[in-house]
């Protein structure tokens, strides 16, 4: 089920709330992008846009605007045209707008209109714009320039909007959690191919027919399967590019892949050791002990007041213990020799990006949402690997949003 538009109504109202007056605020939804002469790319709606309105449609502009404390909002919206409907589909009319967004059809403009609201906004000296500096569209930086030519100086919304998106509420942490939902189901289909001679091809098809078929054709990024060596490279995603991409007994599958679902991403590893064990030396075997340790007190340690780069310095001094024990580092280990075998970041922000907005810096915060990797990688075993889950801080610590599993049974497969 859709988000409640009651949800975007109030993201509204907060923005609002926190811009001084005599200001008004653009925002964009973004324009299709053309991939060759006849046909465009599937089309990502601006993630700050969709916070505020709840639309996914290309062409849209969002105007806030106060003064004497007083807030206003509009929405700029095509018009229906029934030439390009009859080749694109159709396009929302303004009650569809007003119930997915919220707005009342008073407050939904032609977008014909636009364009004339803009120019008074820009002679309007007496206005200072807020304009999306952190946006990936076009628009925000073409205006921006213009203004700025005369003069001018143009404020950042996303500083207002990042800030929001930090402390997810609960419509947001379930959208994570069905993503989540549908992400696994969409692996336990997967599995069910894995065997010797199984390709990457078909573990990534698999995957995401199984998550288009439960969500949507927008997923959280581009999806993850590597067999073999090809895990070192941490973001392999082209399985048609490489002609090593075959499972081999004795191997390692790893897998990271998101769904998205109402906007809100899931981004969740896992590792699947291509036939058992042979012995009790297998390195497979070695590593998953550490890296579920690395999991169990990374979760442990996330909570309110703890930071990014405190969990970062816990993984480093166990992940340090037990790479000395095995004699790949020294035994009074830097941080840099640890940072050989484990390469990348714990933890991010998880939300309508994967990689969500907010300050690596700051402490977290009951309500942020949060992808937990930890991951070791050891080139001289000929094996490396990472799990990993999604979770929400709570006010005593943190709650999972996906299964946490990382026990072997669901690991070894053959």
């Amino acid at each position: 089920m859709a988000i409640d538009p009651i949800f975007f109504k109030q993201n509204r109202e907060r923005f609002a709330a926190a811009l001084p007056d005599r200001t008004a605020a653009l925002l964009f939804s973004g324009e299709e992008k053309h991939m060759s002469g006849d046909t465009d790319y599937r089309f990502f709606v601006d993630r700050n846009f969709y916070y505020l309105t709840g639309l996914e449609r290309a062409g849209f502009v969002l105007l806030i605007q106060k003064d004497n404390g007083e807030a206003s909002f509009n929405i700029y919206a095509p018009a229906r045209d029934s030439m390009k409907e009859r080749w694109h589909g159709k396009r929302m009319d303004f009650a569809d707008i007003a119930a997915v967004t919220g707005f009342s059809a008073d407050d939904i403009k032609d977008l014909e209109k636009y364009e004339e609201k803009e120019f008074e906004l820009i002679k309007n000296t007496d206005i200072t714009i807020y304009l999306d500096k952190s946006s990936v569209m076009t628009k925000p930086f073409e205006l921006k320039k213009q203004i700025e030519k005369d003069g001018r100086k143009v404020s950042d919304l996303s500083e207002i909007t990042t800030s929001m998106r930090l402390i997810k509420q609960p419509c947001e942490t379930d959208a994570i959690r069905k993503a989540a939902k549908i992400t696994e189901e969409a692996i336990e289909e997967m599995k069910t191919l894995i065997q010797p001679g199984v390709s990457e091809y078909e573990l990534y098809l698999k995957l995401e027919y199984e998550m288009a078929k439960r969500s949507s054709m927008s997923f959280a990024f581009e999806t993850i399967v590597s067999c073999g060596r090809n895990a070192f490279y941490l973001h392999h995603s082209d399985p048609e590019k490489d002609g090593d991409g075959i499972a081999k007994e004795g191997s390692i599958i790893q897998i990271d892949v998101g769904a998205r679902t109402d906007g809100y991403c899931a981004d969740i590893s896992r590792v699947f050791f291509v036939g058992k064990p042979g012995n009790e030396d297998d390195k497979r075997m070695k590593l998953l002990e550490l890296i579920q340790a690395l999991r169990k007190a990374a979760f442990a340690y996330i909570a309110p007041g703890k930071t990014f780069a405190g969990l970062n310095s816990q993984m480093y001094d166990i992940a340090g213990k037990w790479l000395a024990g095995q004699g790949l580092i020294p035994d009074n280990f830097t941080v840099e020799e640890v940072r050989r075998y484990y390469w990348h970041n714990t933890s991010h922000y998880l939300g309508l990006d994967v990689h969500d907005v907010g300050p690596r810096d700051r402490e977290f915060e009951a309500g942020n949402c949060l992808a937990v990797e930890p991951g070791v990688y050891i080139p001289e075993w000929d094996t490396g690997f990472r799990i990993e889950d999604d979770c929400l801080v709570t006010e005593d610590g943190c709650l999972l949003l996906s299964s946490g599993k990382d026990s072997p049974e669901g690991i070894i497969v053959g």
